[in-house]
């Protein structure tokens, strides 16, 4: 009985470590206009917008109607089930990756269809 008792207790502790936090996120919404003007490195920011295009692995074009940047987003982070294509709206939770010589741009850490 002890054994069922502790088996029961160990699942639903680890269950329960499989929970995240959905509510309202303390990293203001920002657009990529004001990220690149003001933006300092290593920020964090959430950005929504369209994914236009693929440039490379694991690296696409992103634009929310005041500008363009590029985003690096892991293959693992891509919502399971769920196709995204140009028309599709995304909210990106990340780091922007201010460069002083050359492009900047944002890694992407969670990503969400809106």
């Amino acid at each position: 009985m002890k054994r069922i008792l502790i088996a029961a207790v160990l699942t639903a502790t680890a269950v329960m470590a499989q929970a995240q936090y959905v509510g309202p996120s303390t990293v203001p919404a920002t657009t990529v206009k004001a990220l690149t003007e003001q933006g300092k490195d290593d920020q964090h920011a959430v950005l929504r917008g369209k994914i236009v295009n693929s440039v490379g692995h694991e690296r696409y074009q992103f634009d929310d109607g005041t500008g363009q940047i590029r985003i690096k987003i892991d293959k693992k982070l891509w919502p399971a089930g769920q196709p995204v294509d140009a028309s599709t709206q995304v909210e990106l939770l990340g780091e922007y990756d201010k460069e002083l010589f050359g492009d900047s741009k944002f890694k992407v850490k969670q990503i969400r269809i809106l």
